[in-house]
């Protein structure tokens, strides 16, 4: 039986086994920014689980850029230090390609983690003043962010420019910059964060110009061979925010710079988000950037099916499929997907014994 979802897909030089990747998520689980044990585990689980594509979660290029104060970063030396440990470590157990979000919280800085209300912490509790494009606060309940100055903006380009090498240093084979949920880029591009009335704001164009910015400086310095690839929001959920019109111009400005693939979620940018969910319920944007542009695109969100997920791509509504919440509930979910589908997949040498053709007890 032919299954797409289990069909190889090229980016670049860079191979991938199938269509599945694993979506960044967040882990609060660092030090300084510096990656700990916690992320040998929770990424060591998916170099075995059979993803196509293993993306370590947002990254952030300033200490500043961080959700929390225990948000992953590679800002600095100690940052760089920390994360080679992990990826080092994930070599050793299998060949999945592994790729990295580069961030920036921007007004959403300075938090809490989920589990403790992401509540705002004060710059003198531990704390740091936010920046935006704009002194536009996220919600009511939030100090507004300062806005950045020009001066300030062209150290953001640096420093995502800085991350990059490092990532390149530690043997990160893709990159994907991110521009979604409500973090610094997508408030660049959304007009509910971004009021300036410099070359960074008014119409389409100027809110779009420091997210192309930033994709063309880390172009130029990420080895030609590796692919690089932006997430981007379909649409606010906000009245006078971004409509999937400018997500498409977006994209198509993206794809003529040469990025890689879009990765399609939305929201994130406004409390006042009227988000109607349900089983991949943005999977259309996905499907309409993707007829309008052909840039290679990838769907995510609610996407829990094997079924639903060879659907996707085999009915050519996107490229790929990342998935979030059912890997960390079932990080075996490919291996699952694939007996679903009928598809024979290889295991571990260590886990042969469990495969479904495997009937020898011993």
């Amino acid at each position: 039986m032919t299954n797409v979802l289990f069909e190889s897909i090229q980016l670049r030089d860079l191979e991938l086994k199938n269509r599945i990747m694993l979506s960044p998520m967040c882990q609060y689980a660092a030090t300084s920014g510096c990656a700990s044990d916690w992320h040998l585990m929770h990424l060591g689980q998916f170099m075995v689980s059979g993803v196509g594509l293993m993306m370590i979660e947002m990254t952030n290029v300033q200490a500043r850029g961080r959700i929390t104060p225990h948000c992953l970063g590679l800002f600095d030396d100690h940052c760089e230090v920390a994360l080679k440990r992990v990826v080092d470590y994930c070599r050793q157990l299998s060949t999945t390609p592994i790729a990295i979000q580069l961030a920036h919280a921007g007004r959403k800085g300075s938090s809490s983690p989920p589990w403790q209300g992401r509540k705002r912490i004060s710059p003198d509790s531990g704390g740091w003043q936010t920046v935006g494009p704009s002194a536009i606060s996220h919600s009511d309940r939030i100090p507004a962010p300062m806005e950045l100055s020009v001066g300030e903006i062209g150290d953001l380009v640096d420093d995502f420019v800085a991350s990059a090498r490092r990532a390149d240093r530690i043997g990160i084979d893709a990159i994907e910059l991110h521009g979604a949920h409500g973090y610094l880029l997508h408030q660049f591009l959304s007009p509910l964060a971004n009021q300036r009335d410099d070359e960074f704001g008014g119409s389409r164009e100027n809110r779009m110009r420091l997210p192309l910015r930033i994709f063309d400086a880390v172009r130029d310095v990420w080895p030609e061979h590796k692919p690089l690839g932006m997430r981007l929001s379909g649409i606010d959920w906000a009245e006078n925010g971004i409509r999937i019109e400018d997500t498409v111009a977006m994209s198509t400005a993206l794809k003529q710079k040469g990025c890689d693939w879009v990765d399609i979620s939305s929201g994130g940018i406004s409390y006042s988000e009227e988000i109607s969910t349900g089983p991949g319920y943005q999977v259309p944007f996905a499907q309409q950037i993707r007829a309008e542009t052909e840039v290679t695109t990838i769907a995510v969100g609610m996407i829990t099916d094997p079924h639903q997920a060879e659907a996707i791509v085999a009915n050519g509504q996107a490229d790929m499929v990342a998935l979030a919440r059912g890997l960390l509930f079932n990080p075996r979910w490919p291996w699952h997907a694939a007996i679903a589908l009928g598809v024979e997949l290889e295991y571990p040498d260590r886990y042969q014994r469990c495969a479904p053709t495997n009937m020898n007890p011993f």
